[in-house]
């Protein structure tokens, strides 16, 4: 059983690249899975390993500039969620493309999973989910607005797009695991919205927290491992992925004629031409031969952030 924690921080890094060398080393030295972003505003990710190899890698980041209270989540998998340890350089944590935004300066009013439900049933407050449409189509809370965003960067856009259906509305906002949200409530109140609120700790905390007889939630919640879904309890939810497309599939989708292993599923079979998903199957035929010899090839693990 591997633990899995899922964390961010904001906080300045003057040199993020200093960083790197030393947290991969701790890492891997630990038997470290998994990604780790580091940029000037802070760090996010999410790792996996035995309990005793998390906890030192947390103690590690801890230690780093402006960590001490760093805040994480913990779930565990029955298998290997990543392939291996990476730790990268970005400019952002989570690309929002706004450089004005700083979660550090302010962000909206925290809400703990247990008053989140109250809130959202509440007639004058609108519910957002700030995540990207494939993780909003395999479950979401009742009532909240989907964007319809293909990534984050979308959102200021859709916003500018939306406000109006807003006005007089306090807003409730929710993402995976709270990162997303930190910018955005900075985001809207830089833009003149006053009572904005999100979900501390995010869909996975409260998943973890509030019982499913109790729940607003409906269906899964998609995470950026190999376990594609949650569910309450966090725990590991129905979804496969496709490894063409990266895109949460339930196992009747498998059973599609435009579905083949690690080449198409139904979203993405004219996405591409016939050069590339002869690639695709030459990677999943060494994904095969690499089961057959008991390793784990690269081409295996999920890639999309």
């Amino acid at each position: 059983m591997f633990t899995v924690a899922a964390l961010y921080h904001f906080t300045r890094f003057d040199d993020p690249a200093a960083l790197r060398e030393g947290l991969l080393k701790t890492a891997e030295e630990a038997g470290i899975v998994g990604s780790l972003l580091l940029a000037q505003e802070g760090i996010n990710g999410t790792i996996a390993g035995s309990r005793a190899g998390i906890d030192t890698i947390l103690a590690y980041i801890r230690a780093l500039p402006g960590c001490a209270d760093l805040e994480w989540k913990e779930s565990t998998a029955s298998m290997r969620p990543f392939g291996k340890m990476k730790v990268r350089l970005k400019r952002e944590i989570v690309t929002m493309g706004q450089p004005d935004v700083d979660p550090r300066a302010k962000v909206g009013h925290y809400v703990a999973p247990e008053d989140w439900n109250d809130l959202i049933r509440s007639e004058d407050v609108v519910v957002i989910d700030t995540r990207n449409d494939y993780e909003v189509e395999i479950g979401t809370f009742e009532g909240a607005i989907d964007p319809k965003t293909k990534s984050f960067g979308e959102f200021p856009a859709w916003w500018e797009e939306n406000k109006d259906r807003f006005h007089n509305k306090r807003v409730a906002m929710f993402c995976t695991g709270g990162i997303r949200c930190e910018k955005s409530t900075n985001f809207l109140l830089g833009q003149g919205v006053e009572d904005v609120f999100h979900l501390k700790g995010g869909i996975l905390k409260y998943l973890e927290e509030v019982p499913a007889e109790d729940s607003t939630w409906n269906g899964e919640c998609f995470v950026f491992d190999e376990r594609v879904s949650v569910g309450h309890g966090l725990k590991e939810g129905p979804h496969v992925l496709c490894r063409a497309c990266r895109q949460p599939l339930m196992a009747e989708d498998v059973n599609r004629p435009e579905y083949e292993e690690g080449v198409s599923c139904h979203r993405c079979i004219d996405m591409y031409d016939d050069a590339r998903k002869e690639r695709f199957r030459e990677r999943q035929r060494q994904i095969e031969l690499a089961k057959k010899r008991g390793e784990r090839h690269i081409g295996a693990t999920h890639k999309r952030g």
